[in-house]
């Protein structure tokens, strides 16, 4: 079982930096976060990937107030997602004509939402982004839906002014990458058991109003 969790979450942050890295080259748009992080790569000397990483980095300083505690998956994500980024970029060509960048473009949001179904199936631990919204739910008793459309509202404006690439992209990824997990989730709940702990996870921090705290289906960063 342990040789299968391990699998699962390096296979999947593989996955997810790779997919970043396709919807880069696509440019037709990015989610949130990498917005963020292509604004700030703009304007500093390092590499998407290790602009990725320093994210993560300080977003886990983050989690020191709020009495987080980070596991396997948590510090793999900072450094294996940032690797595979870059290489995926090495390894891609720019592409050229619409129709292959829109083809790009789905590929990256299929193969994100796979990789994200894997990593959290491991259940060795949020990605510092992720734990910095259910980190954020338990101290304030906000509803995640409030915490996590502002964190993503904030990082994507920023990134925006910074020069990151909002777009087409950027819309099929935020309504489409929640469905495809789901869709997917079948697949890998009965070898896996993060979503199972997930779900007794979520019995602990409901709301009042009987919100989970922890969403269905989150991105791994």
């Amino acid at each position: 079982m342990l040789l299968r969790r391990l699998t699962a979450l390096y296979v999947g942050l593989w996955m997810y930096g790779f997919s970043m890295a396709v919807m880069i080259r696509a440019a037709l748009g990015l989610d949130p976060w990498d917005v963020f992080h292509q604004g700030v790569a703009v304007h500093v000397p390092i590499s998407f990937g290790a602009v990725t990483a320093v994210t993560g980095v300080v977003v886990l300083l983050g989690w020191i107030p709020l009495r987080q505690g980070p596991g396997l998956g948590t510090v793999s994500n900072v450094v294996v997602i940032g690797i595979a980024v870059d290489a995926g970029l090495w390894l891609l060509p720019e592409l050229h004509g619409l129709a292959l960048r829109i083809g790009a473009m789905g590929l990256a949001v299929v193969l994100n939402a796979a990789a994200t179904v894997l990593y959290i199936g491991a259940g060795m631990g949020p990605g510092p982004r992720d734990g910095l919204m259910t980190g954020l739910v338990r101290r304030t008793g906000l509803s995640v839906r409030l915490i996590r459309t502002g964190i993503e509202v904030t990082v994507l404006t920023i990134g925006w002014f910074l020069g990151g690439s909002i777009g087409i992209g950027t819309l099929v990824y935020a309504f489409g990458i929640g469905p495809l997990i789901q869709l997917m989730i079948p697949l890998v709940d009965r070898y896996l058991p993060g979503f199972r702990e997930q779900r007794r996870a979520e019995s602990d921090v409901l709301r009042p109003d009987g919100e989970a705290a922890i969403a269905r289906a989150q991105p791994a960063t």
